[in-house]
């Protein structure tokens, strides 16, 4: 950046309104222009409310890290416009530049979501500009396409922009890179050899300056195709499942269209669709949250599902990077529930160590994120399979050695790992498909197969408390009053151990988590969200009965959530 346009968090009104021109002189949008000159002429004016909303737009840079950039809409350094991305995408250009012998390939694909389209053109367009190969994919299409392309054309990187799950007025810019990272999302030190490179372009101060190219090549529909073979190749229907009833929901997001078509190339009954909802909508006007975990969020598909006597229920986020599974339940509220994102886990492990056969190959793995159910190490432990725990993420459940599936709780599930390096709520959905039908063979029903399960490896069952915050401070502040002082118990379960994950040994998982050992064999684990502004905290118990198991999860739940109002 210019001088006038260095970020200074601690900057004067004079020095915000200085850095809020430059920003405004380089804006080729016309509506964040005319949004930034509005506010500049109230705070210039003296109105507080203008020179506050200057401040958080000014202060700082979204930071650029291994989930790429997220942020609300709008013009200043703070948030996600066109100024950003294009000096993102001229930053990413110069570091594969770098490091790639040649001339580097770039995909570059898009979901539905406000700006996401003009904001892939533009990084097409500047990393043709900067002598890149760079392709765009045909329309706006689900993350797992786009991850998918980069392996599918052998590409150096790819780009995909998104804010998967995260309110309307968000959006995002996720990385991958190919060669030896098999097309999976970056990791350090990646992150900050980017960031280095895009500030080193804000700092010129000028995006019009940047060369430019419309010669990048838009993608044909082959692509696409290819990704519906693979994927539909997963899990071919089985014979006799023409009659099984069930309903999908694409979340307002781009799912639908692939999806119907893997589902046809598979030989799956089409699903009764929850219409409200089957198309891309940027508002997610059904919805407070496009996010199935979130309360409320299913309740469309839950009427759906009751008005069809459906047997089950389908669900994807707005870039079908996750997948959502409900079932028929007469105890729950309005007759069904959703599966936590550790219930599917367990089921699509189970058939991925099942399909492993008696003699897996040497090496071969199963692998979740240390806040998923250690119930996946217990099935890779009775099926002669390595097992692996990581850090949250895909960028690094994906690199785990022999990896044949892996999970996070959070609604990600890698079932495809020789096409696809990244969480995929489609090839998912297949593959929970292919459960759902089997067990409707052999009469039975996913709520049976969980049961299965359960007689293989025990009751297994998972908390979750989530604190959304609108100040980042309250979570840091948490974090370092269970750092200074660890609990000693959680309600009357005392804790055996307590761990804090950044000073963690060579070779284990490290990074800002605590993680409590109990020793009633159950385990606590904090940690803030690397995508939202939330504290999450995970819960796992294992008992000889679902009632035990589920019973301990509710008290600890109950005193994690006394423990945080304690210290906060």
């Amino acid at each position: 950046m210019t001088e006038r346009e260095t970020v200074n968090e601690t900057g004067t009104a004079t020095e915000r309104l200085d850095q809020a021109r430059a920003w405004l002189r380089q804006d080729p949008d016309a509506e964040t222009r005319d949004e930034l000159a509005g506010i500049i002429t109230r705070a210039a004016a003296g109105d507080a409310a203008a020179a506050a909303d200057l401040d958080d737009r000014f202060r700082t840079r979204l930071e650029f890290g291994t989930a790429g950039l997220r942020g609300a809409l709008g013009p200043g350094s703070n948030r996600m416009n066109r100024v950003l991305v294009t000096q993102a995408a001229a930053g990413f250009a110069a570091y594969l530049r770098e490091r790639t012998p040649g001339t580097p390939t770039v995909v570059i694909g898009y979901d539905g979501r406000r700006g996401s389209r003009r904001f892939a053109e533009d990084s097409a367009e500047v990393f043709a500009g900067a002598g890149l190969r760079a392709i765009l994919l045909p329309r706006l299409l689900p993350t797992p396409v786009l991850a998918f392309a980069v392996r599918h054309y052998g590409a150096d990187a790819g780009v995909m922009v998104t804010a998967s799950h995260n309110p309307p007025d968000d959006n995002g810019y996720k990385v991958y890179l190919g060669g030896a990272d098999s097309g999976a999302q970056i990791v350090s030190p990646a992150d900050a050899e980017i960031a280095a490179h895009i500030a080193r372009v804000a700092d010129a101060g000028d995006i019009g300056a940047l060369p430019r190219s419309t010669s990048y090549e838009t993608a044909g529909e082959e692509v696409v195709d290819a990704y519906i073979v693979a994927t539909a190749g997963i899990a071919p229907a089985p014979f006799g499942v023409q009659e099984m009833r069930w309903v999908y929901t694409a979340m307002h997001g781009v799912g639908w269209e692939t999806f119907s078509r893997v589902l046809k190339a598979a030989g799956y009954p089409a699903p009764r669709v929850v219409d409200e909802q089957r198309d891309p909508d940027p508002t997610f006007r059904t919805v407070s949250f496009p996010n199935p975990e979130e309360p409320g969020a299913m309740d469309l598909a839950f009427a759906r599902a009751r008005a069809v006597d459906a047997e089950f229920i389908i669900a994807n986020d707005p870039d079908a990077d996750r997948l959502a599974v409900a079932i028929p339940d007469a105890d729950a509220a309005g007759g069904w529930r959703r599966l936590t994102g550790n219930e599917v886990g367990l089921l699509l492990g189970w058939r991925a160590a099942r399909s492993a056969g008696e003699s897996p190959a040497p090496g071969a793995s199963l692998a979740c994120s240390l806040v998923s159910s250690p119930g996946l190490g217990t099935i890779a432990e009775r099926y002669g399979l390595d097992f692996h725990e990581t850090l949250t993420g895909f960028k690094w459940i994906s690199r785990a050695p022999g990896i044949l599936f892996g999970f996070e709780e959070a609604l990600g599930y890698l079932v495809n790992p020789g096409t696809v390096r990244d969480k995929d709520g489609i090839s998912a959905a297949v593959a929970m498909l292919s459960l759902a039908a089997d067990a409707r063979v052999r009469e039975t029903t996913i709520a049976g197969l969980l049961d299965e399960l359960a007689a293989e490896i025990g009751h297994f069952a998972s908390g979750q408390v989530s604190i959304r915050v609108d100040d980042l401070s309250v979570i840091s502040g948490l974090m370092a009053s269970l750092r200074a002082q660890h609990p000693t118990s959680f309600g009357a379960r005392a804790v055996a151990s307590a761990e804090d994950l950044s000073a963690a040994a060579a070779g284990e998982p490290s990074g800002d988590v605590l993680r409590y050992r109990l020793a009633d064999g159950s385990r606590v684990i904090v940690r803030p969200s690397g995508t939202e502004p939330k504290l999450k905290v995970y819960i796992d118990t294992h008992a000889e009965t679902p009632t035990e198991a589920v019973a301990a999860a509710a008290e600890l739940e109950a005193a994690v959530r006394e423990l945080l109002t304690e210290r906060g």
